[in-house]
């Protein structure tokens, strides 16, 4: 009998990738007909290879392997000279990939011993679905956001039918299936709005696309969801699987002991947490107002303050080789009984001490699942991406964060200054034992962990899922 095979296609950015591994570790380890799963990676322009965290996946579950796909003879981002968005360059850059994938996905097929069953693909990895409809194959979309968030998305297409042309900053309220309340214009992501750069076209196309494939795998689970699971209008079937959370994320480094040590030094749940994600990082002016907020609050904290590469470069936010430099003049001396200020830090460790009491987000939705399984409520500091929506979702969905500024938008003239005033108030608020948000999050936190296990919204998913895809088999 034939190994049946599943061919995975993530996009390599971690915020995608890490949760799309960890839903085929729990993919592989709930079905055994399932025999293996073969990611076909697509390295950036600037990647030689994937990570040793990545190759360490094969050496624990030996039935998942990466395969480097090579690059086209041209770069197809080299030839664009106008401005575009980031949403339009990663779908250009995937579908330029599309040979390449299906001579790999013939080399597959050909192995007599084994037998692919069907495709999972990244939510933005869907002009693969041509390459999959080649061989006949059934393509699952690997949601790494929300159920939500899906649901906006099918909205977007939903609207360009109906409309035919990209929001407007002036426009009412959007009255969307999966969201209870009303969606203001100003929570909307970014390319929604453009009239040039593609991001709205891209959202379009994808949305298109999505109708085309067996199911969404999703990052969520019912419990959390649940207004959202019951009102998302589509035929298609949606498995809420999560939450995919890689808990053994750990990697160590001199600065990170020394924050572990830090928050070992200090009492149990006094401690609030302020990290904005793998790209966070703020102008000099939003760090001095941060640093008058915190002084004033007399919160104990833990900083994370990244230095902004230098404009028109889009690559990630460095350590500052001396963070004293942006910050008020003896500032950290006059905290340094009571506060922490660090460069990276290792979040998933920190969320999880007994020391956190509260955490101060860009609202990733990976960051947001992180803070909520591990009990620590969250005040909404929300910089790109979808990340307006979910700080929206998180406040005024599910009543399970404090709003500390929902709109705001790093970059460009979006970027309005946060006041100290305002950051230590909500500081204060989600610090505060009487918060109803607390109890709400402790909730939450239980109903996380039991999903997943036997008999769990999410381990049902997961299992009807998989019988979905033995059941498409030709």
């Amino acid at each position: 009998m034939k190994k049946l095979e599943l061919v995975f296609i993530p996009l390599i950015a971690p915020t995608h990738l890490t949760s799309t591994i960890q839903f085929a570790k729990l993919l592989i380890q709930h079905d055994q007909t399932i025999s293996s799963i073969t990611f076909l990676i697509i390295l950036l322009p600037n990647q030689t290879d994937i990570d040793q965290a990545t190759k360490s996946v094969s050496a624990s579950e030996p039935r998942i392997r990466f395969i480097i796909v090579p690059p086209p003879t041209t770069n197809p981002l080299s030839q664009i000279s106008s401005p575009i968005s980031v949403e339009m360059l990663a779908h250009i850059f995937i579908e330029s990939h599309k040979s390449q994938i299906e001579q790999a996905v013939t080399d597959l097929v050909s192995d007599d011993s084994r037998k692919v069953i069907g495709f999972v693909l990244d939510m933005f990895c869907t002009s693969m679905i041509d390459v999959a409809n080649k061989f006949n194959l059934p393509s699952y979309i690997m949601f790494t956001s929300n159920i939500c968030f899906l649901g906006f998305l099918l909205h977007v297409h939903t609207r360009h039918t109906q409309l035919g042309v990209e929001f407007n900053k002036s426009d009412p309220d959007s009255v969307i299936s999966t969201y209870r309340n009303p969606v203001p214009v100003d929570v909307l992501p970014n390319p929604v709005f453009e009239k040039i750069g593609g991001g709205y076209d891209a959202f379009v196309y994808h949305g298109t696309r999505f109708k085309e494939t067996k199911g969404f795998i999703v990052n969520s689970f019912v419990e959390l969801e649940p207004y959202a699971f019951n009102s998302i209008s589509t035929p298609i079937p949606v498995y809420p699987v999560g939450p995919l959370l890689d808990h053994k994320k750990v990697n160590r480094t001199n600065g990170s002991n020394e924050v572990i040590n830090w928050l070992d030094k200090q009492p149990p749940k006094s401690v609030i947490f302020l990290c904005f994600g793998s790209m966070g990082c703020f102008s000099e002016p939003q760090l001095e107002q941060m640093a008058i907020a915190l002084e004033k609050s007399n919160q104990r904290f833990l900083w994370s303050v990244r230095k902004p590469p230098p404009d028109g470069v889009h690559v990630a936010p460095t350590d500052y080789t001396n963070v004293e430099t942006v910050l008020p003049d003896g500032f950290l001396e006059r905290v340094k009984e009571r506060g922490m200020v660090c460069g990276w830090a290792p979040q998933v460790e920190v969320l999880a001490h007994g020391a956190t009491k509260g955490f101060v987000t860009h609202c990733g939705w990976n960051s947001i699942l992180e803070g909520l399984w591990h009990g620590v409520p969250m005040a909404t500091w929300p910089l790109s991406a979808e990340q307006q929506l979910n700080a929206f979702l998180l406040v005024k969905e599910l009543g399970l964060g404090v709003d500390l500024c929902m709109t705001y938008r790093s970059g460009g003239s979006g970027s309005e200054l946060v006041m100290a005033g305002q950051i230590e108030k909500a500081i204060n608020w989600l610090m505060d034992d009487e918060n109803p948000v607390r109890n709400r999050v402790k909730e939450i936190s239980e109903k996380s962990r039991k999903a997943l296990k036997n008999g769990g919204s999410s381990f049902i998913a997961l299992q009807k899922l998989a019988e979905d895809m033995l059941q498409n088999i030709d």
